[in-house]
């Protein structure tokens, strides 16, 4: 977490924004007391599409043996 002072924030504001995007967190303090928090805006995601999804797996070939089962013998086979 980065600290900066109001006056440093105002002089720096895209270079902070920069490192709030790259993933760091701003405090800007005024009197040498947090004021401000700056952080990444966290978007809403979208719904999956399941209609599409369902579609796609309809596509995928039909296993001859249950996943876990495949997955056991490829396990084994890397020890």
């Amino acid at each position: 977490m980065i600290t900066v002072s109001l006056a440093q924030a105002k002089a720096r504001l895209s270079e902070l924004v920069n490192k709030v995007e790259a993933g760091q967190e701003v405090v800007i303090t005024r009197r040498g007391k947090a004021v401000a928090h700056l952080s990444a805006v966290i978007l809403p995601r979208k719904p999956l599409p399941l209609r599409d999804l369902a579609r796609f797996r309809e596509t995928m070939p039909r296993l001859r043996r249950p996943a876990a089962e495949l997955l056991r013998e490829v396990r084994d086979e890397r020890l």
